[in-house]
């Protein structure tokens, strides 16, 4: 009978995290920008979760969130620093929205590159906070609890990582006019026009490039319109010419995939307001870019 207890408590517990695991997955990657190291979190959560004594569990959901929450805070202070020791700009891992827009939260919130590219500059506690509260709706006194604070401190983590967001972006364009300004500027871009590539690119745009030191990938920023205008028309020749283009979506917004004989090359996600394209984000480390196209095939 006690063997039988065990299985039907081990049943129980499985499907109560089989049904939180959207949402684990959902705060774990907000708050790291990495969809590999969310899933070593979810799986470190679970192994917790069978090892805890789970009568003294009144709500498993947020049990398993607080604990999903504290390893990723944990292991985001941790990768701050490999992460300033990273070859070239770092941008998040990309991950596939077009089947849970949301991916597990309330709203779609947090999850473009951009955002998850300013949160990268908040401390951990501020993004998880924000991410929260944002994206999961969550009251104040119980993201206070998750992440062992005083409300009072909740609502101030919160409210300044809506400052520095604000500050940091302007106001998005709609989903029809971001994928026209994309297929304007991916025109302009293969091309090598100019004049036109000026016309779409906001004055102080930034192009990123994450190549993880790959040969090719700027290993700086290149910052301002005429700078990216005329650093996408020096290399247009060798880089368009042969390659194959799909649209896809990342990250809740119309992105492009770049191949070349069936291999990725790159994905290519734009930050645009109603100025024109304000960043551009080319992931082109094969270790982020991948695994990216493999759950595109999933």
């Amino acid at each position: 009978m006690h063997a039988e207890d065990d299985a039907d408590s081990l049943e129980r517990a499985t499907q109560e995290f089989i049904a939180a695991r959207p949402q684990l997955f959902g705060v774990a990657y907000r708050v790291l920008g990495s969809t590999t190291e969310a899933e070593d979190i979810v799986q470190e959560a679970w192994v917790r979760w069978q090892n805890t004594d789970r009568r003294e569990v009144l709500e498993p959901k947020a049990f398993l969130t607080t604990v999903t929450t504290r390893l990723a805070i944990n292991l985001a202070q941790s990768a701050r620093m490999r992460r300033e020791s990273y070859v070239g700009p770092w941008l998040p891992e990309p991950v596939d929205t077009s089947r849970d827009p949301n991916v597990g939260a309330e709203r779609a919130e947090a999850v473009e590159m951009a955002v998850l590219l300013v949160l990268e500059k908040l401390n951990p506690v501020e993004r998880a906070a924000y991410v929260l509260r944002e994206a999961f709706d969550y009251p104040y006194p119980q993201i206070a609890e998750i992440v062992d604070t005083s409300e009072a401190n909740a609502r101030q983590l919160v409210s300044r990582a809506r400052k520095h967001l604000a500050a940091e972006r302007r106001e998005p364009v709609d989903r029809a006019e971001h994928q026209r300004l994309l297929k304007v500027f991916l025109t302009a871009a293969q091309t090598g026009d100019l004049a036109m590539l000026e016309h779409v690119l906001a004055e102080d745009v930034v192009s990123y490039a994450d190549g993880g030191g790959m040969r090719g990938a700027s290993k700086i920023p290149v910052v301002g319109r005429d700078h990216v205008s005329r650093y996408l028309g020096a290399f247009a020749p060798r880089f368009w010419p042969g390659s194959e283009i799909n649209w896809v979506e990342a990250n809740d917004r119309p992105a492009v995939l770049v191949s070349s004989g069936g291999k990725p090359l790159a994905l290519l996600c734009v930050e645009a307001s109603p100025r024109g394209l304000e960043r551009l984000m080319w992931v082109m480390n094969p270790d982020k870019l991948v695994p990216y196209v493999r759950s595109l095939a999933a």
